[in-house]
């Protein structure tokens, strides 16, 4: 049993015994577990809504101190599912489903296993301190790949990683990567069929001495020879061109490590854009 399956046991186990307003507070911890160790109390309450001393009850009631170590519990299980990783499968409803939804999401778990079986976990690690070092960190990537880097790039800005992807247009890779900084870093999406644009940039980025993370599909593509790293990462498709639903799911890592890194960071961002958002929206 993990401890994410610890944690919901004791919320589930207590749940008959709860008061309804803390049920609404178990739901909530439930259905958002990914998303508690990103949020303060003030955030949870405002969003069930509560108060905050019934939150930090609630935690109590679960058997933690507070809300506090309540969080940091969810945080670590959340760190111990990105190393150790779990394997899915397609529903048992559906594995003898002979349609073509079907066929494509077999085919998109088979790419998500095989892809937490061969990324290493030390690499991974490694990848997350170099994006937290990092002054600012690119992406870059062409056809869908400049899709994939540009959410990278989203994602990490959200959580507090200054990051923008290398952009298509006039000022191709080469000229755009002369105003990178020592400190800078480069993450390259890189899949058949493999651009000459995106590996000359890796090389030339590599040569000058920043951090270059090359995110593929095998150890001997191009891009890796001119990477200080390589995360693999399965892509097939029943298409020619890539699935990137395992790819996501690395993006989701990498973002939610770095989140999980420097929390106050990521909360502080998470308020600001969340303030931002409220003063800019039109109400009716």
């Amino acid at each position: 049993m993990t401890k994410q399956t610890d944690i919901k046991e004791r919320i589930r186990k207590s749940y008959t015994k709860l008061p309804a307003s803390q049920r609404r507070i178990a739901d909530y911890f439930v259905d958002h577990f990914d998303r508690i160790p990103f949020l303060n109390v003030q955030e949870i309450a405002g969003a069930i809504p509560s108060s905050d001393a019934s939150i930090v009850r609630f935690a109590q009631r679960i058997g933690f101190e507070g809300f506090k170590e309540l969080q940091e519990e969810i945080g670590l299980t959340l760190q111990h599912r990105l190393r150790t990783g779990g394997l899915f499968s397609v529903p048992a409803s559906q594995a003898a489903a002979d349609d073509l939804l079907t066929a494509v999401a077999r085919q998109d778990v088979k790419n998500i296993n095989e892809t937490l079986e061969i990324i290493e976990r030390e690499r991974f690690e490694a990848a997350v301190e170099a994006i937290m070092r990092a002054r600012h960190v690119h992406t870059a990537g062409l056809g869908i790949s400049y899709l994939l880097a540009e959410v990278l790039s989203y994602q990490l800005t959200q959580v507090g990683v200054p990051s923008s992807p290398l952009r298509q247009g006039p000022l191709v890779f080469a000229e755009q990567v002369l105003y990178f900084r020592p400190e800078d870093a480069l993450i390259c999406f890189s899949f058949p069929p493999y651009s000459v644009e995106t590996i000359e940039t890796a090389r030339f980025v590599h040569e000058r001495g920043n951090t270059v993370i090359a995110i593929t599909d095998k150890m001997t593509a191009p891009v890796t020879f001119s990477a200080s790293l390589s995360l693999l990462v399965k892509s097939h498709n029943m298409l020619y061109t890539n699935s990137f639903a395992a790819i996501s799911v690395v993006i989701n890592a990498l973002s939610t490590a770095c989140a999980l890194k420097d929390k106050p960071r990521a909360e502080s961002i998470a308020n600001d854009l969340n303030e931002l958002t409220r003063s800019t929206t039109i109400l009716p």
